[in-house]
């Protein structure tokens, strides 16, 4: 067991991430490379949970969702992260990392239902939790799930990984010229308008000070750096 900053850690996943280079799905050498660093963090004994989005998914179905009720394409959205976590799952387990689904919708074939002291006590023996289905309400992101998880089960940390190394005052895939912070209140997060989650789950984050720690998740080992005390990314606390 090495040294590390965190003893547990909830990890934010956006669907986008685990395409690759694919326009929409999942690209299994993304997910291989996801699963095994989430292992190497776990095996220095970090309790790790994650929160998976679905926009990989859902994009493929988009054009079908053009005119659609907004609380239907939510929940078209939820039921895309419970595939994103029942692939992550298979991942992890070919690993063999014990992992348990818990869904906010109930789906008992597939996932246990949410419940957050089962969560806790999963962490504590030494299980990988993957939080599926948002919320369970339609209107909510899974920025604002991952927030309201880390709340829960009391983690440390909020890392949001994403296609990008940070957090910058434009888009860095569109301007060049966009500069990236180093470090960021949760107020001038929300004064600039900056897009790290939305302000629903920074307002969580901000009232619960719980820090989060933007970077970019195609980068190999930076999740290991980042619980090991190392400056990566785009820091956002108090």
């Amino acid at each position: 067991m090495g040294t590390h900053c965190y003893r547990r850690i909830l990890l934010k996943l956006s669907g986008e991430a685990l395409m690759g280079e694919k326009n929409y799905g999942v690209d299994s050498q993304v997910i291989e490379t996801v699963a095994s660093e989430i292992k190497e963090v776990h095996d220095l004994g970090i309790e790790v949970a994650v929160v998976i989005g679905g926009g990989n998914i859902f994009r493929g179905v988009s054009a079908s969702a053009r005119g659609m009720d907004r609380a239907t394409a939510d929940y078209v959205g939820m039921l895309a992260t419970v595939i994103n976590s029942l692939i992550l799952q298979d991942a992890l387990e070919k690993l063999g990392i014990f992992t348990r689904v818990m869904s906010a919708i109930e789906m008992k074939e597939l996932a246990e239902p949410y419940i957050r002291r089962r969560a806790v006590r999963h962490l504590e023996k030494g299980r990988v939790v993957i939080f599926a289905s948002g919320t369970g309400n339609p209107y909510f992101t899974t920025d604002t799930a991952a927030s309201l998880r880390a709340m829960e089960i009391h983690a440390d940390v909020l890392l949001k990984g994403t296609k990008v190394d940070g957090v910058y005052d434009k888009d860095p895939m569109k301007d060049s010229t966009a500069k990236r912070y180093d470090e960021l209140t949760y107020i001038e997060v929300l004064k600039k308008g900056l897009k790290v989650m939305d302000t629903t789950a920074i307002s969580l984050c901000m009232d619960n000070n719980v820090p989060i720690v933007v970077f970019n998740i195609k980068k190999k080992g930076n999740i290991m750096k980042i619980v090991k005390g190392e400056r990566i990314g785009t820091v956002v606390r108090r």
